[in-house]
Parts: structure tokens; sequence; C-alpha cells
């Protein structure tokens, strides 16, 4: 019998390891995911009648990234625009058109491995495809920073705090935020060492601590993915100025089913946050 049980509690200490090892090897497809649906642009701003520009860039590295340029009449701010983590810029024409609606020219860029961007997906790498964006408008285009809002959806959010922690942008919004990778992967598999074993940290919470202009938090209690609690824990992280924006809907259509009030609650506090930047808060 000690036999046995022996054999059987190695049995499972040999599977818990391998799985551990698994997860440690695959963790990256779990992250990113640039062929859900495809990597192929499917549309364009043109077909929700807005001109836009075609945009090249390259990371300090060397790698060609691919984006669009939407310019807005009577231009009234730039929003730099982090997509998540699935699909391209082909599949966020709702939220494009929300910001030119809005008034604001918008950047928007595919990471290294994603659409048309060449590379190979990183962390890192994704840093340095957002700073190459943030070059592009204020050294290309020579827009004033504090002209500039940074925004980031869901892993764009980690990335969008990234850049305003190194940065003195006029806004920063973080929408479907977590608040780091081995948070939300100690929630979804809470008998495994996943803080060890993480090879991502992306510490949204972290890089807050460092952001200096006005903060937007939006999130909404019925996110199916990433918990509501961690939306209220960035913007407990964030510095003043801050404000936090209750959406109602599942992740990905969250900005759509809050409807006008989204709308008008990005939009009053892009203002304010501009406004607040002409004054030299």
């Amino acid at each position: 019998m000690p036999g046995i049980i022996g054999s059987v509690i190695f049995v499972i200490v040999s599977l818990y390891g391998l799985f551990c090892l698994y997860l440690f090897l695959v963790q990256g497809r779990m992250i990113f995911y640039p062929n859900v649906p495809s990597r192929k642009l499917t549309a364009s701003p043109a077909d929700v009648g807005l001109d836009y520009e075609t945009v090249s860039l390259s990371a300090s590295d060397g790698v060609k990234l691919h984006g669009w340029f939407i310019p807005a009449r009577d231009e009234k701010g730039t929003i730099l625009f982090f997509h998540g983590n699935a699909g391209n810029i082909s599949h966020r024409l709702d939220t494009l058109k929300i910001f030119h609606d809005l008034g604001l020219s918008t950047l928007i860029i595919d990471y290294r491995g994603y659409g048309r961007s060449q590379g190979s997906i990183s962390e890192h790498g994704t840093y340095l495809d957002g700073g190459a964006a943030w070059s592009y408008l204020t050294r290309t285009r020579k827009i004033p920073a504090r002209q500039i809002v940074i925004f980031g959806r869901s892993l764009g959010a980690a990335i969008a705090a990234h850049v305003a922690a190194g940065a003195k942008p006029g806004g920063l919004i973080l929408e479907s935020a977590f608040t780091s990778v081995p948070d939300m992967a100690a929630r979804l598999y809470p008998v495994l060492p996943v803080r060890l074993l993480s090879r991502y940290e992306y510490d949204t919470r972290q890089k807050l601590l460092s952001v200096s202009c006005p903060v937007l938090i939006s999130h909404s209690p019925q996110d199916e993915i990433i918990p509501f609690e961690n939306g209220l824990q960035l913007f407990e992280s964030a510095r003043e100025p801050k404000r936090f924006l209750e959406m109602r809907g599942g992740h990905n259509e969250g900005f759509l089913a809050s409807g006008q009030g989204y709308r008008d609650s990005i939009g009053e506090f892009i203002t304010a946050s501009l406004s607040a930047s002409k004054q030299g808060r």
C-alpha cells in the first residue's frame, strides 16, 4: 500500500510539474492573439466615412510598424490609441469614429507581429512600439506632448501606462485594464506558482505610480475577462487628478453598450485635461 500511495503521489507531482512547464512555455500564446480573428486588415477608416493616412514607423530596434493617422476637422487634440491583445487596427473602427466625432485626431498602430507590422511579439517589443508611436506624434508631426491624450484598452492599457510614465501627455485613459499579468494569472490558476512562472509583467499598476498627467480609468462590473476590481485598484493607485468611469456591458463591447454616457464622459475628461495643459497646469 505505501508503494501504491507513493506512486500515485509521484504521478500527481509529475503531472503538476509538466503542466507548470507547459504554462511557462506557451504563455505568450495565452496573452497575444494577433491571428484572432486574423492578421489580415478587413476594413479601413474610409469604410466608416473617415479620411486617413497610412503611417509607417520604425521602432528603436528597427522593427517596421504599420498604422493609421485619422485627422479631425477643427481638431481639439490628438489621441494615441493602443488596442487590445486580439486582432488588428481594422477591428477598431467604432472607437476611431467615436474619437473623430469628439473632434480628435487619432494615431493607431499595430504592435509588432500584428496586422501589417513586422517582427515578433514580446512585452519589451510592444513598449518599443509604443515609444515609436509617441515619437512619431511629437517629433515627426510636431504635436505638443500636452495636446496628446494616450488611450489604452485591455492589454493596450499596460502599454499606454508605460508610455505615459516616460512622457508628459495631456492625459491618460485606461479602459478595461488589468493590474498586471501575474495578478490575472493568479486569479485564473490559484493552485499554481504563476508569479514564479510568469515571463510577462505588464505591470499597469506600477507604471501608474510614475504618471503625472490627469488619468481616467473606465471599467465595467459586467466585464467577464478582466475583473472590475482591477479597474478600482488602478484608480486607487493613480495620482490626482483622476476620474473613474463605470461602464456597462462585457469586456469587448462595454464602450458601445455604455452609449452616449460613455462618449460624453470621455469627451469631458479630454476637454478638461487638454484645457488644463494649455493653462500650464
